[in-house]
Parts: structure tokens; C-alpha cells; sequence
């Protein structure tokens, strides 16, 4: 009986493991606006010693487009507006906004702009582009994961770091971390 039921769940295992594998980023070609109500960006910035502070934006706009004859040629843009980050805490949030940090009254968007997407599996890939934030731009790598794709929708995971410090918001280093991590749920709608 034992045997059995190994024997059963082995085979049900090779039955669901090419079902998952088939979806692919060739299958998702074509041009996604993303869908910020459906979506999500938030970071994190650790503090000396323990704890820091989560963040998310909440206003964003951005499109995917995957090539079907070569997914290297994908490209991805968002842009951020700065205004609406939000930590649950008032001062924080003032203070994010203000000049010594995103200079959002100055600088009212950050943009991410792709420059290649290399693929790394059949459903991640690595995204480097160009992100421009406080007038100064640099380049960055953030890594992609398709997390779901069904009836004109398109859902990725999305991680990466970025070094603050480059874009002139370096206050309160080194007690707060340099880098800010990324944790990106991006949902693309087709069209």
C-alpha cells in the first residue's frame, strides 16, 4: 500500500512539473501597460544594528513590451512618482519627499528605462537599464521573474538593489543602509 501511494504521487509530480514549465517568456510576446491597481513597488532600507523602514509608491506608470523573435529585445519602462511614497509613518513620508531625499517638488518623477533583458531560464530574466532619479542617471540590473500569464495578462516578480547614494540621497548613511532593496510585483494588461 505504501508503495502505492509513493508510486501515485511520483506520477502526479511528472504531470504537474511540465504543466508549470510550459508557460515561457516566448509565450508572452507582445506590448503590456501596466496596471498599477494590480500591482506594486516596494523597497526596503535596513538600519545599522536592526529594523530601517518598508516603503511602496503608490503611483506608477509603465509598459513591457516582449519581442516574440527574441526576447533580448524586450523592453521595460516605468516611471515613479516620488510624491506618493508612503512608509505608514507621516514623518517619515515628509521627510522622504523633501529635499534631502527623492526633491520630489523639483523632481517629481524617477524613471527606469531598459537597455537590454537578457534571458537567464525560461521564465527569468535579468533587465539592465538606465534609472534616473534627482537629474542624475545611472545604470542598474534588476532581475524578472514571470509569475503568471493568462487572458491578456502578464504578472512578474521583480528584485533588485540600488545604490541611494548615486542619485544624491545618501542622508543618514551610514546608521540607514546605502542600498535599498526592490520588491516588485509588476501586472501588465496586453494592448
Amino acid at each position: 500500500m505504501h508503495k502505492r501511494i509513493l508510486g501515485l504521487v511520483a506520477v502526479a509530480a511528472c504531470l504537474v512539473v511540465p504543466a508549470a514549465a510550459a508557460v515561457s517568456l516566448g509565450d508572452a510576446a507582445g506590448s503590456y501597460t501596466i496596471s498599477p491597481a494590480a500591482s506594486s513597488i516596494r523597497f526596503t532600507v535596513g538600519k545599522a544594528g536592526g529594523g530601517g523602514f518598508d516603503g511602496a509608491f503608490a503611483r506608477f506608470k509603465g509598459n513591457i513590451r516582449i519581442d516574440n523573435s527574441d526576447v533580448e529585445r524586450s523592453r521595460v519602462n516605468i516611471t515613479i512618482f516620488p510624491e506618493s511614497v508612503g512608509t505608514g509613518q507621516n514623518r517619515i513620508d515628509a521627510f522622504l519627499r523633501s529635499d534631502a531625499v527623492f526633491d520630489a517638488a523639483n523632481n517629481p518623477e524617477i524613471q527606469f528605462r531598459s537597455t537590454s533583458v537578457n534571458r537567464t531560464s525560461a521564465t527569468t530574466a535579468v533587465i539592465d537599464g538606465r534609472l534616473t532619479a534627482r537629474g542624475k542617471t545611472f545604470p542598474e540590473k534588476f532581475t524578472a521573474e514571470l509569475d503568471g500569464l493568462k487572458s491578456g495578462t502578464i504578472k512578474f516578480h521583480v528584485t533588485g538593489k540600488v545604490l541611494r547614494s548615486r542619485y544624491g540621497m545618501d542622508v543618514g548613511t551610514p546608521l540607514y543602509s546605502n542600498v535599498v532593496d526592490f520588491d516588485m510585483t509588476l501586472m501588465g494588461r496586453r494592448g
